[in-house]
Order: C-alpha cells, then sequence, then structure tokens
C-alpha cells in the first residue's frame, strides 16, 4: 500500500518546469512560510482552467498572488480575476507581483475581510471559484460564495483534508485543531449532501473538493454535523418536529448562517491557518 505522501511525491515529479518568473514567486513563497498551492494541485487547478475556459474568476485569499497568476497562465489574456486578502503586507507583495507580471488590469484585488467583500459582490457572476483562505471560514462563505457563482459553475476548495485529520474522529485530533476540525468535515457535508451541487473529493495534495452548481438556486443543508444530520432525517421521517435549523436552507438566511454566527466573528479573508 502506497502512502499518500509517496504518491504526492511522484506525482510532483511528473511536473515540467514552470514560468522562471512564477517558479521565483513560488520559492520566495515557501522561504517565507507563506501558504501556497502545491504543485500537483496547481496543475489540476491549470487543467480545469484550460477546461473550462472561465471568463470571471473569484479567488478567496489571494496570498502574494501566486495562484492568482497561474490561473491566469491557463486562462490567458482573456479571463478576468477578482480576488480578495486582508492581510496588508500579503496585500502589498500581491500588488507588487501582479505588476510584475503586466495583470494589474486583469486581476482585481480586493482588500478586507470575505465575509464582508464577498456580500459586495453581485449575483452569479463567477464563472470560476477557488477556495484558498482560512480552512475554518469556508463554511461560513459557502451561501455567499453559491450566490455568487453563476449557474454550471465550479467551487475548486483547496486544503480540505487537514493532513488527512478530517478522516479522524474528533477526539484523536488535538484540543487545539478541533475547531477547524469539525468545521471543515461540516463543509464537506455540506457540500456532498445539499441539492443543486454536485462534489468530488479528491486524494491529491491536501485534499481538493471540487464542486459544480447545477441551477439558478441552492438550498444548502443544515450546518449540523453529519450525527445530528442523521438524527435530524430520521426525526421528520417519524413525523415529529425537527430542531431549529435542522431543515435545509435558503443562501441568505437559515442553518448555515446561524449555525456559524460564532465563525463569523473571527471570519478571515486571508490564507491564516496554514496551507
Amino acid at each position: 500500500m502506497y502512502s499518500q505522501e509517496r504518491i504526492n511525491a511522484y506525482l510532483n515529479s511528473l511536473e515540467r518546469p514552470q514560468n522562471p518568473a512564477l517558479e521565483k514567486i513560488r520559492q520566495q513563497a515557501l522561504a517565507e512560510g507563506v501558504p501556497i498551492i502545491r504543485p500537483a494541485v496547481q496543475s489540476l487547478l491549470q487543467f480545469f482552467m484550460k477546461l473550462s475556459r472561465p471568463e470571471s474568476i473569484l479567488e478567496v485569499g489571494t496570498a502574494v498572488g501566486y495562484s492568482a497568476l497561474c490561473m491566469r497562465e491557463a486562462c490567458g489574456e482573456s479571463c478576468h480575476i477578482v480576488t480578495i486578502e486582508k492581510d496588508a503586507e500579503r496585500i502589498a507583495k500581491a500588488r507588487e507581483n501582479f505588476a510584475a507580471f503586466g495583470a494589474q488590469d486583469q486581476i482585481r484585488l480586493l482588500e478586507g475581510d470575505a465575509a464582508d467583500r464577498l456580500r459586495e459582490l453581485p449575483d452569479g457572476v463567477f464563472s470560476f471559484i477557488f477556495m484558498d483562505a482560512a480552512k475554518g471560514q469556508y463554511l461560513a462563505f459557502l451561501p455567499e460564495v453559491c450566490r455568487v457563482l453563476a449557474p454550471g459553475g465550479m467551487i475548486f476548495s483547496d486544503n480540505v483534508m487537514q493532513e488527512g485529520e478530517v478522516m479522524d474522529s474528533r477526539f484523536a485530533v488535538p484540543r487545539r485543531d478541533r475547531t477547524i476540525h469539525s468545521r471543515m468535515r461540516r463543509y464537506l457535508y455540506v457540500l456532498k449532501h445539499t441539492e443543486g451541487l454536485t462534489t468530488s473529493v479528491l486524494p491529491l495534495g491536501d485534499g481538493v473538493a471540487v464542486t459544480v452548481k447545477e441551477g439558478e438556486s441552492v438550498r444548502l443543508m443544515s450546518a449540523e454535523s453529519p450525527e445530528k444530520e442523521a438524527g435530524s432525517a430520521a426525526a421528520r421521517d417519524d413525523g415529529r418536529e425537527s430542531a431549529p435549523g435542522a431543515d435545509s436552507c435558503g443562501i441568505h438566511s437559515g442553518a448555515v448562517a446561524a449555525g456559524n454566527a460564532a465563525i463569523q466573528k473571527d471570519t478571515a479573508g486571508g490564507k491564516n491557518d496554514g496551507e
């Protein structure tokens, strides 16, 4: 049985050399401890760029601009990218990198908290959304992400396996990591069980969830844990009244938004909890 680490190492070894200027940004980010997309996941992201040729892309979590420039390289000059970041130092570096590539007019950087900036964006304008911000906030961002995603559009969520910890019981996870562990498990459950969303979770890099929005609107599943959701479903089947927030909810209100009130108060737009 091959380990995921060996598989990733082999896949990374197959990658061909990339643009030297992009590679310089990657190496500098790694040296400074800035979380950036991993090579095999970058290859998959660029594959989807070339396959779907999205004209309007949203990135949640800019960091130093590396992944935005990778998407631009794959799509060409016809695409427009909006990217969100709240860390002032990373914003400055990203703007510097965009300017060096002559991409400042093609890539629009929105400064501030992603939870706030997402609400300012119009409905259904993006055909591709790359989620690569604070992993504990993915679920809090999801209602607005679904709202701004066009029918048939794709959400590409990176780092959803948390180095494999997401598969473990919360009691097997260090106490300091249990909040993000439970939030990511709920995020994946909602993606997989929401009608109107089709999701495949791939064990590539640190895990990628690829989601397609099937129609105009999506009613997100409850933000309850999978165990509680199963109990609620059983109660509904028995004709008993469900607990508040147990039913599926709309994009603008309901269990996901209400269940994540605590998440919203510390929502971060940047990549603050690691790759």
